[in-house]
């Protein structure tokens, strides 16, 4: 590994998704100093993205040997939940084999692995929060998957990772629960939203903005799972009343059990994770869910 004054090429894969665009906005003011490389499996339209299948070994040994990387940044994942219940095997090719993939090339470059996780490990049958050791007890195919890609970097036998599970992720791009919400209850005069399940927003731009921080800070010394998602909690019902109120609009939310919502993926009635491990290790402090709300819904505001 490199000195700490020396410049880092990061590797950050799934770049076209919500956090990976978030890291992208970020990293010129977040990492100054370190070079950064984003990839997808496409190409974003204005955006310098290299194409890389991370289900293949050799394309992403030839690109972190080619390229020097140093961390890697996994931000790419199957989490289409109620697809993944009919489409197994392309979840777990992404969710758990890309992990593993990307964690041997890691462990024989020396490269440091930064990989994302999910609340849906879990089986949301606790009433307190989740701390990091809880068993796993995923319900859907989904959080089985990304389960077994925790499970894959654990068993590579690299030494230098973090996993971080998050949860209930949104951000001004692609499609998700605040933009969902922000056209509904502008276009319908009443809209049932499931009160029984109970987790934490979270701003893609808080999680970007910690990986980051670690980055440029260089916290490498502490491997390990964590916990990171926004502050506080709420249901579903709960959240979508607060981005209601924000937009200004008058449709009737009422709220509903989720039996009353059928699904085919399981969710966990109550997700919350347990922070106090990552804002001890890292000295962070972590904002509050309905802040980061109002953060993002002032620059959906602005983008549109």
């Amino acid at each position: 590994m490199k000195t700490a004054d020396q410049s880092l090429h990061i590797l950050v894969t799934g770049s076209g998704g919500q956090l990976g665009r978030e890291i992208h906005r970020l990293s010129a003011a977040g990492c100054p100093r370190d070079r950064f490389l984003f990839s997808d499996v496409r190409t974003l339209q204005g955006e310098e993205t290299l194409y890389l299948d991370i289900t293949n070994p050799d394309a992403v040994s030839q690109v972190c040997a080619s390229e020097g990387i140093d961390v890697i940044v996994n931000c790419a994942g199957y989490t289409d939940v109620e697809r993944a219940e009919s489409d197994a095997a392309a979840a777990r090719q992404l969710n758990a084999g890309a992990p593993g993939t990307l964690a041997e090339v890691a462990r024989k470059t020396g490269a440091f692995l930064i990989h994302i996780s999910t609340d849906f490990v879990f089986d949301g049958k606790r009433s307190r929060p989740y701390t990091e050791v809880v068993p796993a007890a995923p319900l859907s195919v989904y959080g089985a998957t990304k389960w077994e890609g925790e499970k894959a970097v654990l068993d590579s036998g690299l030494e230098r990772y973090l996993i971080l599970r998050t949860a209930w992720m949104y951000s001004p791009y692609g499609k998700n629960f605040v933009k969902t919400m922000l056209a509904l209850t502008r276009e319908r005069e009443r809209l049932q939203v499931v009160s029984d399940q109970v987790g934490t927003p979270t701003a893609a731009a808080d999680l970007a903005g910690f990986i980051l921080d670690v980055i440029a800070r260089r916290r490498f010394d502490v491997p390990g799972i964590y916990h990171y998602s926004d502050e506080g909690a709420c249901s579903w019902y709960d959240f979508a009343c607060a981005i209601r109120d924000l937009a200004g609009n008058t449709c009737e939310i009422l709220p509903c059990r989720s039996e009353d919502y059928p699904a085919k993926a399981e969710r966990p009635h109550y997700s919350v994770l347990d922070k106090t491990k990552v804002k001890k290790t890292f000295g962070i402090t972590v904002p509050n869910w309905h802040d980061s709300l109002v953060a993002c819904y002032q620059r959906i505001l602005e983008h549109d």
